[in-house]
């Protein structure tokens, strides 16, 4: 069921490489993608996940709001990370040639669907 939400935003990217769905304690619960990097998604997602629990410690210690979205540019991807729950994210990665705003917009528009599936 989360799969098939992953596949979509995946699939619907131009240059989407996949999407992880993860909890803040490192344990993936489902990806899409990746067959075709040598890429280990379920590394990505562990990595991030405690960048994305410290940026949450340090957004609550300056009150300055809620962690919605994180976004890293490294020379050969985007990864976006798009907050879902206290407990949950999602992590999609895109090539470098890809297009980052589309990311951006599909992993948006189906935040409240994983959001509803995790309930």
């Amino acid at each position: 069921m989360f799969k098939a939400v992953l596949e979509k935003v995946v699939g619907d990217c131009d240059g989407g490489i996949g999407a992880i769905l993860m909890g803040y304690d490192g344990i993936a619960i489902d990806q899409s993608g990746g067959e075709e990097t040598s890429l280990d998604f379920n590394l990505i997602g562990i990595e991030y996940s405690s960048v994305m629990k410290e940026i949450r410690i340090a957004a609550d210690v300056l009150k300055i709001g809620e962690l919605q979205e994180i976004s890293i540019k490294t020379s050969e991807y985007y990864v976006i990370i798009r907050a879902l729950t206290d407990e949950y994210f999602v992590a999609m990665i895109i090539e470098r040639r890809g297009n980052f705003g589309q990311g951006r917009y599909l992993l948006l528009r189906e935040s409240s669907a994983l959001r509803e599936m995790l309930v």
